[in-house]
């Protein structure tokens, strides 16, 4: 029996230190050399340098003068991020849905763009449509007292084309730059 536990526990090491170590630490270093960025989070930083979240998860934004991101079934948690995993025949998801368009219909605009109401599988998508987010300018426009024109051309600015599926905007980023161009903004509305 020693014969067989021997080679065994020697097999169970011999394989512990390559899966185990030596390929984590090769697919690190490899990512770490070729992707740098993505291999360390994604981080967006501030106009300081101090990191501000990251670029592939939502973050909650209080106040009517940011841009919002989707809704989060698990209130932007990372933890436990997910979908609601409530039907689109549940009455609770219907009611949720309804008091959010209610909240977000502003006059004129025509009907809220379904990613302001609807929670993506994750519960952490960053990004929003260019549609999704130019519906919000009015909104912040109005609590910021700045032109409208002023935050389309913001907006502009982020649209970030993928390489596969339809243009997006970084939420994280198009507020961060917003509370960069506080002061410009300001200035534009100045006679």
């Amino acid at each position: 029996m020693l014969k067989q536990i021997r080679p065994a526990l020697s097999v169970l090491a011999f394989m512990t230190l390559i899966t185990g170590v030596a390929y984590p630490l090769a697919v690190t270093g490899v990512a770490q050399l070729a992707f740098p960025e993505q291999a360390n989070g994604s981080l967006v930083l501030d106009g300081k340098g101090a990191v501000r979240g990251s670029a592939l998860l939502a973050q909650n934004f209080e106040g009517v003068e940011w841009f919002q991101p989707r809704p989060s079934a698990a209130a932007f948690a990372t933890v436990s991020s997910g979908a609601s995993n409530l039907a689109p025949s549940n009455p609770a998801l219907a009611e949720r849905i309804g008091k959010d368009a209610q909240r977000l219909a502003r006059e004129g605009q025509g009907p809220v763009p379904m990613q302001l109401v609807t929670t993506s599988a994750s519960g952490l998508d960053p990004h929003l449509s260019p549609a999704a987010a130019r519906f919000q300018i009015a909104r912040i426009a109005e609590a910021r007292g700045i032109p409208a024109d002023s935050l389309e051309r913001l907006v502009e600015q982020h649209v970030e084309q993928p390489l596969v599926g339809p243009a997006v905007v970084n939420v994280l980023a198009l507020n961060l730059a917003l509370a960069d161009n506080r002061a410009i903004a300001f200035h534009e509305t100045t006679p």
